[in-house]
């Protein structure tokens, strides 16, 4: 048995990514720097005061988090708080084993097995963060949602919506499909029957403006250590320049940067994030007007949205990176059943991304605050890094329209047949 064979076995494949996965459950649990701590301390604090105290976050006051973060962390205490984070970690690798199946096509889609790998391989380049934060449900989530989008798009937008309502970030992913897909009626109608029926309940529930008090807490926070715009400030405290430091914002229990300028500087990134989505959605619209055809347009300015929410965001963590997973997946597929343009080259970045994240966090993440050099160092390029990956997305969402494809004719519907997560050749049925 050859290389080649070992590694297209769907009994191989799915090894590696159960044993994946058991290596990041005992790194959460028993690794140096702590961390499953957000879910073992922030998050069963927080349920810990809704089973006992009748006190619920995003409902009885204000949430970082949109509400239907709620669902996933009270589902942890299901076995006691004894167990919450291993509960934690058992769910979420049910989850990506969900997203997973949908990913090899259950085994039935040889083409796709090495974008398989690639999310295996990415997973364990960084580490035990990628199971440990809600961003971990969200991917999921997002991964099915976009393997179903062609074929079905409304279940599709409905769990597109569902993720967003969980973590503000899979929004990137609804904002691509609303400019590049031909379904962005239905999309649209879905997204907005989940977000409205979201809203009811938890206004029912006496939310009242608490609802929406994600977005106000994201806007006024400062600048977080990880956050590439912290960068300069960061050296400047390393150089001991007077007012630059490092310091623990309690409130929202995050460490953040102090200096210079920096309040103004927290200000102005909000609206630069505003600005930069807004600017490439309109080249977005742009490419889709001029005819870039759906296999062509949709993986590179999904993956221009989710980078910009990375890079050009003045709230910065290590789990963020686990978001790029489903827009590299997404067009690696796309380019191996014959569509688009090549996706080896951001793949290939984002695994180095994602090994260099966990240089960082969470192993040696204490000698980060404590500013070493050499890890200043190794944070640096990564946040170059994400610039460059970023530029890569925006300049391939230019060129969308010269792209050759199967259906480059503008006035061809675009059809489930072109797409890289179905069997099916009909367009009849879509729901």
């Amino acid at each position: 048995m050859n290389l080649g064979t070992v590694v297209r076995n769907p009994a191989i494949i799915w090894g590696a990514f159960i044993l994946v996965h058991l290596w990041l459950g005992l790194l959460n649990l028993y690794a140096p720097g702590l961390p499953l701590g957000d879910v073992t301390i922030v998050y069963k604090f927080w349920m810990d005061q809704a089973t006992v105290a009748n006190f619920w976050v995003g409902i009885d006051s204000v949430w970082v988090y949109p509400v239907l973060a709620l669902v996933p962390m009270f589902a942890a205490t299901v076995f006691g708080p004894e167990q919450y984070g291993a509960t934690w970690l058992t769910m979420i690798m049910v989850l990506d084993a969900v997203a997973f199946g949908f990913i090899t096509g259950w085994g039935r889609s040889p083409g796709r097995k090495g974008v398989a790998w690639w999310w295996v391989g990415f997973l364990l380049l960084l580490g035990p963060i990628a199971l440990g934060r809600i961003d971990s449900v969200t991917v999921p989530l997002a991964l099915v949602g976009v393997t179903l989008i062609a074929t079905r798009p409304r279940t599709a937008a409905v769990i597109l919506a569902l993720a967003t309502w969980t973590k503000v970030w899979p929004a990137a992913i609804i904002g691509a499909a609303l400019i590049a897909l031909r379904d962005r009626g239905r999309i649209f109608v879905a997204v907005l029957v989940v977000s409205g029926a979201v809203i009811v309940v938890a206004l029912a529930l006496g939310s009242g403006l608490n609802v929406f008090s994600f977005i106000s807490q994201q806007t006024g926070r400062g600048v977080q250590v990880e956050a590439p715009i912290a960068t300069p400030w960061l050296w400047q405290a390393f150089v001991r320049v007077p007012g630059a430091a490092v310091y623990y914002n309690h409130q929202i229990l995050t460490y953040q940067v102090r200096g210079p300028g920096i309040e103004i500087a927290a200000a102005l990134m909000t609206l630069l994030l505003g600005i930069t989505v807004a600017a490439i959605a309109a080249l977005g619209i742009r490419a889709s007007r001029v005819g870039a055809s759906a296999g062509d347009l949709f993986p590179p300015l999904t993956l221009a949205l989710v980078a910009a929410l990375i890079a050009v965001n003045k709230v910065g963590s290590p789990q963020f990176i686990g978001w790029l997973a489903v827009p590299v997946v997404l067009g690696l597929a796309t380019s191996a059943a014959g569509h688009g343009r090549s996706f080896r080259f951001p793949a290939a970045l984002v695994l180095v991304i994602a090994g260099l994240t966990q240089v960082l966090y969470p192993y040696l993440y204490l000698d980060v605050l404590r500013l070493n050099p050499m890890l200043l160092i190794v944070l640096t390029v990564r946040n170059i890094l994400e610039f460059v990956l970023l530029g890569w997305a925006i300049l391939a969402v230019i060129r969308a329209p010269q792209q050759p494809g199967a259906d480059d004719d503008p006035n061809v519907e675009w059809l489930p047949s072109v797409w890289p997560f179905t069997h099916r050749v009909d367009g009849a049925n879509r729901s």
